[in-house]
């Protein structure tokens, strides 16, 4: 049984980056729909997928590299974890690297990116940090 489903997701992903993977597999829910998702909108990820295999789904993330081969995804750090959890109002959302990057929050609205929270005008718990 694992204890903390999306961080063994962000986990999957920065090895996947670390040794140039063009995609990661990963088991799928809602919730980590949801987040790529807004890794998408943000532009940190190319797209993604869900593959139906027996005897469980599995999401597939299609992983963005630059002209170089550089990584677009520097950093991505669990922020609230199953036995702290970190909410956040809108206007108390900090900026990440001063505009750079993004946290990606669970709202009443969805899974969305710290700049679409702010468009909408509603708060959440902070799922992770990315840039």
């Amino acid at each position: 049984m694992m204890t903390d489903p999306i961080a063994d997701m962000l986990s999957r992903i920065r090895n996947a980056l670390m040794v140039e993977r063009p995609y990661v597999d990963i088991p799928t829910s809602r919730v980590k729909v949801g987040i790529a998702e807004a890794l998408q909108r943000e532009g940190y990820i190319w797209d993604f997928e869900i593959i139906d295999e027996k005897p469980r789904a599995k999401l597939r993330i299609n992983l963005k590299f630059g002209p170089n081969g550089e990584r677009v995804i520097q950093k991505i750090r669990r922020v609230s974890t199953p036995g702290r959890r970190v909410y956040s109002g809108i206007a108390k959302t900090p900026e990440v690297l001063q505009g750079l990057g993004v946290f990606i929050l669970s709202t009443n609205q969805g899974v969305l990116s710290s700049r679409e929270a702010k468009a909408k005008n509603v708060g959440g718990e902070v799922l992770c940090e990315v840039y």
